[in-house]
């Protein structure tokens, strides 16, 4: 094990505890702000993701934004593989998928041009700490090769820290948008 790889594990233990702690904590209306964010880009395609564990909900500003244009959900492919993305409704049957996510029943795959993405932690430079098996950062490098595209962390204040151990192949956000603020990251 690589000295990173040991700080990696040592960071994401100690945020999944703070995640746990806003979840815990948290208020209605926590996808306010995001509704706000994507309210300026209504229409363009888009992905969230249907929370599990401790993450924070998106899905109001995402049955919201899916009033004006193509919402998805990110649908695991296979170890080492980008994710793929499914089109979703509020309404839509779901079904089980990898690692306790739902996914759509119905399969319908496009490519979004905005990832709402989930987090363990964040940093102020557009860092993001993952759960670890690098599905975003495959994804991001793929999408943003082919045409621009905007990735919002999605979190809790307290998720937030002054640094995370990052590799090459990780990818920043643009953004981060929490309960309570939005983060631009400044290039």
């Amino acid at each position: 094990m690589t000295d990173l790889t040991e700080k990696k594990a040592a960071a994401r233990k100690a945020a999944f505890e703070r995640r746990k702690t806003g979840f815990d904590l948290r208020l209605p209306g926590t996808a306010g702000r995001l509704s706000e964010v994507l309210a300026g880009y209504r229409g363009v395609p888009l992905s969230g993701y249907i929370p599990i564990r401790t993450e924070i909900d998106p899905l109001p500003a995402m049955a919201e934004a899916a009033a004006y244009g193509p919402v998805g959900v990110p649908v695991i492919q296979g170890a080492g593989q980008p994710l793929k993305f499914s089109r979703w409704t509020p309404e839509g049957t779901l079904k089980d998928g990898p690692f306790g996510a739902k996914v759509p029943e119905i399969e319908d795959y496009f490519d979004p041009e905005i990832l709402i993405v989930p987090l363990v932690a964040f940093d102020a430079s557009g860092g993001r700490l993952g759960y670890g098996g690098g599905f975003y950062d495959r994804t991001l490098a793929r999408l943003r090769a082919n045409n621009p595209t905007l990735a919002i962390g999605f979190a809790f204040d307290g998720q937030e820290v002054g640094e995370l151990p990052l590799e090459p192949t990780d990818q920043l956000l643009d953004m981060v948008v929490t309960e309570s603020r939005v983060i631009s990251i400044k290039s």
